[in-house]
């Protein structure tokens, strides 16, 4: 029980001194996991007792982002999206599939900043509004990317549907090689 009052006392002690920047950043990991859910999840388990799970889960990466919560929240949504479009057959909107994607990638981003950030830090807003300028223009390129990428799947099919799946998996197969490499000398 020592222990516990321990903790409480420590949480009171970083809220007492937390600053306004840091905790914006936690804010904006938690309401992209929570919205991230919201999306990922069918809407008769987000309505259910369900609900509450799916909430701690989404808020965990930002009360402990050095951990492994980040990973943990990500894949609690991606079950649920398998969960929606395999298991109660929702048709896949396009929105959707944004939506998620820009989530997930926002929350991880600002999950990493959350990590390195102490909550007493003194930071501008222009050191955040960079971070998330560089984050919205990668969500940016990966959109477009994905709409020009569905809008050729379309005109694909039988052997050149396969053939370019077959690329797809080489250059990321080829990508992930050079990286590893790469990492190996540095």
């Amino acid at each position: 029980m020592a222990f516990l009052g321990k903790q409480v006392d420590a949480a009171r002690a970083t809220l007492s001194r937390a600053t306004a920047i840091p905790f914006l950043v936690r804010f904006g990991v938690a309401l992209c996991g929570l919205i991230a859910m919201t999306v990922a999840w069918p809407s008769a388990i987000v309505a259910s007792e369900w609900d509450v799970a799916l909430v701690l889960v989404a808020l965990y990466p930002a009360v402990a982002p050095r951990g492994r919560g980040a990973t943990v929240s990500a894949l609690v949504v991606v079950v649920g999206w398998i969960a929606d479009t395999a298991g109660f057959e929702d048709k896949i909107p396009l929105w959707r599939v944004l939506t998620i994607a820009t989530l997930l990638y926002l929350g991880h981003s600002l999950t990493a900043l959350a990590a390195v950030l102490p909550s007493d830090a003194v930071v501008t807003l222009d050191m955040v509004g960079g971070w998330l300028a560089r984050a919205g223009a990668v969500v940016l390129v990966s959109a477009v990317l994905t709409v020009v990428a569905l809008g050729l799947s379309a005109d694909l099919t039988g052997g050149a549907f396969v053939l370019a799946t077959i690329a797809g998996i080489a250059c990321a197969v080829g990508a992930t090689v050079l990286i590893a490499r790469l990492l190996q000398r540095a």
